[in-house]
């Protein structure tokens, strides 16, 4: 008997399985193929634009795939660094040997995990609740708490040209019997599809027609622990090219040969919105002349480069008039064809806001199951599903975090809100509060919570309290130093260049110039400190009345969330409710005013019906 059981070891199912583990359960992560644990299916690389935030969480949190990353790193990036700060955060370039084998060492080494390989055929299920696995020879498993992290195994297809071939990625064996049972459970399945492009023999390339992306000259890290483990000045660079005007002619000649366009009539995925096929990029922007690509390395241990922007599901002879149309790649050797894959996944909106399931009680669901795409959105949510499965186990309340707090919160209230249509990707739009989720603040934002449910220990929050506590005071000896018109102090201000003085100000309102920065700050005040610690300070100065504002905002929202909605309210007996908004209020069940508010079909008016109803019928403000 296990305190819980991961069944899938992606990037959800080690979070889940660490965070157990770590808060003192007896975990047993379940896998299909223990060679295959954290693997890196698609592209070789970890975070990216709103992603690479979502692991700086995952770290404040407690999780493992920041530190992992930093360990394992071909090259670091800070993207939109062009841009402000709300939008900015770092992407990596991650060893596709590394970075698994570094994860299965960590899980190896955790004293309360087991790993098993099988595969989960069916759950025990007693009066609607989740008491165990059955494995596919027949054996049985209980555990009191279980968590499924199947990726895209479930009823797994892969997709080329006419052809349909029932296996996972990999051509491992897929998962073909849970997602029915599922079903019967009285989950709605839905199909979802994506996709992943050609892997090219590195010396076949002719770099020579292509534009050297480098990594930055200055160290990074996703994990607070600031550990760097990379040689900085020595990063594997990626490079960029574009399709061309032949490319584009190939794929609108053969159109009908793509599994999406022609070649597979029975196809019921629906693939990602926001990483298209290259045939669906053609299509859906016939205007554009030209779409870039990146060769990106995957390994220092072989030679495959993956031709990020050019997944397909073309048939191969196609896929090599593609590929020989390339700049650079005129002679390419392919190694790997490009697929796409289709599977079985959940309506999320059977989801509680804990990632436990509705339908059964102690049954959680994290990563690709829910509809979701990429490692850092499948990460996030494991990580949570094993803070909230442990939680419940303690007896305690489950971690939630709001859409002001963190992006992993905006993720999870958008798939239990709204669901999904197609493979949800975490982007910053997605964010109304995106200036108060930044990069540099994360763990401000979130390690409190990863102290409090048990995965940061005693010496990381003592160093994290330090830092809050210097902060303040530079903050403080900003606001308390000033600056005057002195005649070297204006000659400064002329090489910087900026506006010189007429009377005294504080170091704190000179920070606010835009063309300030810290160092600068450093000429008047000769400070050590670390740059994270600079660079947040000067972001909270110049953008102070934008934060305040998004802080004011956000405090509407999370009184909304406070005004909490009984859990057996009869919306049936709601008078004048709209009939779509109590269709899918009864499909939801909404927690708060706030979330009831989200769901799309819900409108203010439905909104203050419900909350006379409630103060009516329990007899206190909502």
């Amino acid at each position: 008997m296990y305190d819980v059981i991961v069944v899938g070891g992606g990037h959800a199912g080690c979070e889940a399985s660490l965070a157990c583990a770590r808060k003192g359960h007896k975990t047993l992560l379940v896998t299909g193929n223990i060679k295959n644990i954290a693997d890196m299916p698609c592209n070789p690389s970890i975070g990216g634009s709103a992603k690479g935030i979502v692991v700086r969480e995952i770290d404040a949190l407690g999780g493992e795939m920041g530190r992992n990353a930093d360990k394992s790193l071909l090259q670091m990036k800070m993207l939109n660094v062009a841009k402000g700060p709300a939008v900015q955060a770092l992407r990596a370039q991650a060893d596709k040997i590394t970075y698994p084998k570094n994860m299965l060492k960590t899980l190896r080494e955790e004293k309360n995990l087991e790993i098993k390989e099988s595969l989960v055929e069916d759950l025990i299920v007693e009066d609607k609740k989740a008491k165990g696995v059955v494995l596919e020879d027949g054996e049985k498993i209980f555990a009191s708490s279980i968590i499924l992290t199947t990726g895209t195994y479930l009823k797994a297809d892969i997709l080329v040209g006419s052809t349909r071939t029932r296996e996972g990625p990999h051509g491992e064996r897929p998962s073909n019997h849970l997602s029915d049972k599922l079903r019967e459970y009285g989950f709605d399945i839905i199909r979802l599809k994506t996709g992943t492009p050609q892997r090219i023999d590195k010396n076949s390339i002719d770099f020579s027609k292509t534009k050297e992306e480098k990594g930055d000259s200055t160290a990074h890290t996703f994990s607070f622990d600031n550990e760097i483990y990379y040689d900085v000045d020595n990063q594997e660079p990626c490079h960029l090219i574009y399709t061309q005007p032949e490319t584009h002619q190939i794929i609108r000649e053969n159109l009908e040969k793509s599994s999406m366009y022609g070649g597979l009539s029975d196809i019921k995925g629906v693939g990602p919105r926001y990483c298209p096929s290259i045939e669906d990029k053609i299509v859906r922007f016939a205007d554009k002349e030209r779409h870039q690509l990146f060769l990106e390395p995957e390994s220092l241990y072989y030679d495959d480069i993956y031709l990020q922007g050019f997944s397909t599901s073309m048939p191969r002879d196609v896929q090599e008039k593609m590929v020989h149309s390339l700049p650079g790649l005129e002679h390419a050797k392919i190694l790997k064809y490009a697929y796409a894959i289709e599977y079985d996944a959940i309506d999320s909106k059977q989801l509680k806001q804990s990632l436990e399931t509705k339908v059964l009680e102690n049954l959680y669901t994290a990563g690709q199951i829910n509809g979701t795409s990429g490692y850092e959105e499948a990460a996030c949510q494991g990580l949570i599903a094993g803070i909230n499965a442990s939680l419940k186990l303690e007896g305690k309340e489950p971690l939630i975090l709001k859409r002001n707090e963190a992006y992993i919160g905006v993720l999870i209230d958008d798939l239990v809100t709204k669901g999904i249509i197609d493979p949800y990707r975490l982007l910053t739009s997605r964010a109304e509060y995106r200036l108060l989720l930044r990069h540099d603040n994360a763990d401000i934002r979130l390690r409190e919570y990863g102290y409090q449910v048990g995965l940061v220990p005693q010496e990381k929050y003592d160093k994290f309290l330090l830092k809050k506590k210097k902060i303040e005071e530079v903050k403080e000896l900003l606001r308390t130093t000033k600056i005057t018109p002195l005649e070297e102090t204006q000659k400064y201000l002329e090489t910087i260049p900026t506006t010189t003085l007429k009377d005294g100000i504080s170091l704190y309102e000179f920070l606010r110039r835009p063309e300030v920065t810290f160092k600068h700050i450093k000429h008047f005040l000769p400070l050590t400190i670390d740059r994270e610690i600079e660079e947040l300070i000067t972001i909270d100065i110049k953008y102070e009345g934008y934060i305040e504002k998004a802080n004011k905002e956000a405090a509407k929202m999370v009184d909304l969330d406070n005004k909490k909605i009984p859990s057996d309210i009869n919306y049936d007996a709601i008078h004048n409710l709209a009939s779509e908004a109590k269709q899918k209020l009864k499909k939801i069940m909404p927690t708060s005013i706030g979330q009831a508010l989200r769901i799309s079909g819900v409108n203010p008016a439905d909104i203050s019906l419900i909350m006379v109803y409630i103060k009516k019928e329990y007899h206190h403000e909502s």
